[in-house]
């Protein structure tokens, strides 16, 4: 039989806590936590409700009160060493084995390099720059007016075709202007600058367009733009040639000579395709340019009257009668691959690091 002597029942509660202490000081996870719990508050078969249970029963009733009080005390320390253990760090022991020696040096990392179409991009962009142009940017999610309309392409123009152009579906209910497309030049800025401001307007537009081209050497449905646009007063041809021939000479070294020949684009009139003299064999004749000493590299022209009569919708300064302006485009890949002497143009866009590498 259960002695229920003061006595006994002191060295019989510290046995109990002392357990209870040990076991909640080695918790180390949730689960050991939720063990100890179960273990020893468990509704049915915890261990303080068995031995509760099994005491007062059968405890004389003088004894029943201090017995009960001492199981009160024994719930509420086991309690507090439940919400010490829910609450506590790592063990010293774990800190410990994760412990870094702040004195060895860093892991180095390699520092990054421009990819080269950024690069060539970038150098671009800076030579107008330093002319004095700002840099424009508008959404790759075109609608058809600033792409095709206010760019003076009518409809039925053949730029307009799904075979030329990534459009968005489920758009036929919409009126053809606010169709949505992937734009297919950088162009659309051009419109919604002068629509923002007044002349005089000079910047320079680099970014990503999109055209449904199948994928070859030279070819690829995304690529990238610079154009370029100058609006003022007495804007002549002769301002358009003298730039663009500033901007070869950055590009691709004082001894590069421009060329222009009659061309059409629907947003200038008049318009021209632009040859540089070939950089590899210095005009001479070789096979990149055909043996003709000349590469063919951008297009340009003078802003067609009808694109100022778009502007003039929203800015009435746009009057072709006062002002004038020209506008021109180019390839960042083509230039890229002159530059760097690449046959491919799947190779910007591959991941190779093995390619990437030597532009690091």
């Amino acid at each position: 039989m259960f002695d229920y002597s003061e006595a006994n029942l002191d060295r019989y509660f510290a046995n109990l806590e002392a357990s209870a202490r040990d076991t909640a000081a080695a918790i180390r996870t949730p689960e050991e936590l939720e063990n100890l719990r179960l273990a020893w508050m468990g509704r049915k078969q915890g261990l303080l409700h068995v031995q509760s249970s099994q005491l007062l029963k059968l405890a004389p009733a003088e004894a029943k009160k201090p017995l009960g009080q001492r199981f009160n005390a024994l719930k509420a320390l086991l309690e507090k060493l439940l919400d010490q253990a829910a609450g506590a760090g790592p063990s010293d022991e774990a800190l410990a084995s994760e412990a870094i020696d702040i004195t060895l040096p860093g892991t180095r990392r390699l520092t990054g390099a421009e990819h080269p179409i950024t690069r060539t991009l970038n150098e671009i962009t800076a030579v107008f720059a330093a002319l004095g142009y700002s840099v424009g940017v508008g959404p790759e999610v075109e609608t058809d007016f600033y792409n095709f309309e206010s760019m003076n392409f009518p409809p039925g123009h053949p730029a307009r075709d799904t075979q030329d152009t990534l459009v968005v579906a489920n758009q036929d209910r919409r009126p053809l202007r606010d169709r949505l497309l992937l734009r297919t030049h950088t162009s659309p800025v051009q419109m919604r600058t002068m629509e923002s401001q007044p002349p005089p307007v000079r910047i320079v537009i680099p970014g990503k367009v999109h055209r449904n081209d199948a994928a070859d050497a030279t070819h690829s449905p995304i690529f990238h733009q610079v154009e370029g646009l100058c609006v003022d007063t007495n804007i002549t041809f002769s301002d358009l040639k003298g730039t663009l021939d500033h901007a070869m000479k950055a590009l691709f070294g004082s001894s590069v000579k421009t060329r222009f020949f009659p061309s059409f684009f629907p947003f200038t009139e008049p318009s021209a395709d632009v040859q540089i003299s070939c950089i590899f064999c210095g005009g001479k004749g070789c096979r990149k340019c055909k043996n003709s000493g000349w590469i063919e590299l951008l297009g340009c022209g003078m802003v067609d009257p009808a694109v100022f009569a778009f502007a003039a919708a929203k800015q009435p300064a746009y009057d072709p009668k006062r002002i004038s302006g020209f506008a021109f485009g180019m390839g960042v890949e083509r230039i890229a691959m002159m530059k760097y002497g690449i046959s491919e143009i799947g190779q910007f866009y591959a991941g190779d690091m093995r390619f990437l590498a030597q532009f690091a």
